[in-house]
C-alpha cells in the first residue's frame, strides 16, 4: 500500500466492501494524467453493478399475511424462516400476553411488560399457500421460576437435522437486579427440540450460547439467532452488543454487531468465531445460503440497508445498497438446510417480517409477507447474461 494510505481512506473503502483497494483523494485523482471522478473510480475499481446486472438486487414488495395481520390487544413478532412439512407452510414467532399494553421498566412486573416482547412465548402457525395462515397455538412456553428462560422466550428461529426440528430463540431470566434495558446482562440463547413441526418441544435444560467475558462484542447480550449448515457443521448467527450506558464500549465502538459460532451437532457445544463480530450493525439476523456462501440483510448500522455476501460465510462485503428490506425477516430458504458443500444454496424469493400498527391508545406488531428474487436461477441469468457481453 501506498505511503499516503491512511485510516479515513480505509474506512472509505471497507464501507463499500473492498478493504483492499485504497480510495485516493480527490486532489490525486485531478491531477492525474487521465482524471477520474471518486465516483468513476470505485465504479471501475470496486466493480459496483446497476441493479439489472446484479445478482444481489431485488425490490421487495410488502403484502397481508392472512390471518397474521393487525389486531387488538395481540402483538406477534420476530418470525423465524419459513418451511414446508408435506403440504404446509409453518412459522413460528413471539407472542406475549394478550390484552397487555406495555408500561416500561419501572412499573413492569411479573405480570405487566417492560417491552413489546417482555413477558413472551413461542407460537406457530401453517398455511397451505404462504399467503393465508392459521394460527395453530403454543409451541414453547417460557421456563420454570428461577431459569434462564423463565421471563422471556422470543425472536426464534427453525432449523431440521437429523430428522428432527429444533426451535432456536433469546431467552431472559426473571432476576430482578436484571431489569434493565432488555433485562440487559441476562439475555442468552435457549433451545427445544420435537419429532414434529407441531410438537410436543423438549426444553433443552440449559442455554446454547452464553454471553462473552468482559471486552468482548458480546458480553452483554446474545441474541436473535439463525441457522444455517455449511462445512458438515452448524453455523449460529447471532446478534451482540458490548454493553455499557449506551450500549457500546470503547474497544469495539459498536452498539450492535453479528458473531457466529460452530458445532457438530445441533445441540451443540458451539464455539464462538475468532472473527468476531464477522458484521458491524445489522440488528435482527437474516441470513440465508447463496451458492457456495451466505448472503446477509442489514437493516442498522454504518451499512444499513444493504445487502451483503461472504463466500466463506465470514468476510462479508457489501453487494447492494438502498434497499427497502424487511425487519425482522423470517425467510423461506429453499434447501436451507442442505449442506452448501453438497447443494449450492438457492436464494431466495419470499419469507415473513413484523410490522408495527396502531390501534386506539396503543400499537401492536403484527406480521405480513415480503417477496423479492434473490434465487439462485435469476442470478444464474445474469451471470450468464455478462458473460455475453
Amino acid at each position: 500500500m501506498s505511503s499516503n494510505f491512511n485510516r479515513r481512506n480505509f474506512l472509505k473503502t471497507a464501507s463499500l466492501g473492498a478493504a483492499t483497494v485504497a480510495m485516493r483523494p480527490f486532489s490525486s485523482i485531478a491531477d492525474e494524467k487521465n482524471p477520474e471522478s471518486a465516483a468513476m473510480r470505485r465504479f471501475r475499481t470496486l466493480g459496483l453493478k446497476y441493479e439489472q446486472d446484479n445478482e444481489f438486487y431485488s425490490m421487495f414488495r410488502f403484502s397481508p399475511a392472512e390471518g397474521l395481520g393487525l389486531e387488538e390487544g395481540v402483538s406477534r413478532r420476530d418470525p423465524t424462516g419459513v418451511i414446508k412439512v408435506g403440504d404446509l407452510y409453518y412459522v413460528w414467532y413471539t407472542r406475549p400476553p394478550s390484552g397487555q399494553p406495555v408500561v416500561g421498566v419501572e412499573k413492569s412486573t411479573d405480570t405487566l411488560r417492560a417491552y413489546p416482547w417482555d413477558l413472551a412465548d413461542l407460537w406457530y402457525a401453517t398455511s397451505p399457500d404462504g399467503k393465508n395462515w392459521t394460527e395453530k397455538g403454543l409451541a414453547v412456553a417460557r421456563g420454570p421460576k428461577g431459569s434462564f428462560d423463565s421471563r422471556c422466550v422470543y425472536t426464534p428461529d427453525i432449523l431440521v437435522a437429523n430428522g428432527r426440528y429444533y426451535l432456536f430463540y433469546q431467552a431472559s431470566s426473571d432476576d430482578p437486579q436484571a431489569r434493565r434495558w432488555d433485562f440487559a446482562g441476562n439475555v442468552v440463547i435457549g433451545m427445544s427440540w420435537a419429532n414434529s413441526p407441531d410438537g410436543p418441544w423438549t426444553r433443552f435444560p440449559e442455554s446454547i450460547l452464553e454471553r462473552g467475558p468482559e471486552g468482548e462484542f458480546d458480553h452483554e447480550h446474545v441474541h436473535d439467532p439463525t441457522l444455517i449448515v455449511r462445512e458438515g457443521k452448524y453455523w449460529l448467527y447471532y446478534k451482540g452488543t458490548p454493553g455499557g450506558p449506551t450500549r457500546r464500549d470503547k474497544k469495539w465502538g459498536v452498539p450492535i454487531a453479528w458473531g457466529v459460532a460452530f458445532a457438530d451437532k445441533p445441540e451443540g457445544p458451539y464455539v464462538k468465531s475468532k472473527l468476531n463480530p464477522v458484521i458491524c450493525g445489522g440488528h435482527e439476523c437474516i441470513v440465508w445460503p447463496y451458492r457456495k456462501g451466505v448472503c446477509a440483510l442489514l437493516v442498522q448500522g454504518p451499512e444499513k440497508y444493504s445487502l451483503q455476501f461472504a463466500e466463506d460465510g465470514l468476510n462479508f462485503m457489501p453487494k447492494a445498497h438502498g434497499l427497502d428490506v424487511p425487519r425482522a425477516a423470517g425467510v423461506y430458504r429453499v434447501g436451507n438446510f442442505t449442506d452448501t458443500n453438497k447443494m449450492p444454496g438457492q436464494g431466495i424469493t419470499w419469507g415473513l417480517y413484523h410490522a408495527s400498527g396502531r390501534i386506539g391508545p396503543n400499537s401492536w406488531n403484527y406480521l405480513m409477507r415480503f417477496d423479492c428474487d434473490l434465487s439462485l436461477e435469476r442470478g444464474e441469468r445474469i451471470r450468464k447474461h455478462a458473460q455475453k457481453q
